[in-house]
């Protein structure tokens, strides 16, 4: 897994495409999460673009690309039950998936040892 600055995980899956999430400590930061508005499949994102809003009790933010490329699947699970982000948020609680145009461009992101030091 590689994490972003912006407290988001990207696995690679072993079909290629890239699952994207929040951290626990996004999750925990943000409390209670109750609302997330998730992008459309086939939507076409360039890094930086924003592509899913996260309503919680204390506030809304807003997740980014974190590379360029295609949503090929969100999480339809999170309409029903955005709580699943804050009970299991390196697992069930994904957000979308994506094909990415450079794959070698995760490589830029930070590793786990990495981000606990980022977040320290």
């Amino acid at each position: 897994m590689r994490y972003t600055e912006e407290h988001e995980w990207l696995r690679t899956e072993e079909d290629g495409t890239v699952t994207v999430g929040i951290t626990k400590h996004a999750a925990e930061q943000l409390g209670d999460i109750v609302f997330i508005d998730l992008p459309e499949e086939g939507q076409t994102v360039a890094k930086g673009d924003e592509v899913a809003v996260i309503e919680s009790v204390k506030a809304a933010s807003d997740i980014l690309a974190p590379v360029d490329g295609e949503i090929v699947e969100v999480n339809e699970a999170l309409s029903d039950n955005p709580a699943m982000v804050n009970e299991d948020p390196l697992g069930e609680g994904w957000f979308f998936r994506m094909r990415v145009d450079d794959p070698t461009a995760l490589a830029d992101f930070m590793t786990e040892d990495e981000y606990k030091a980022f977040i320290g």
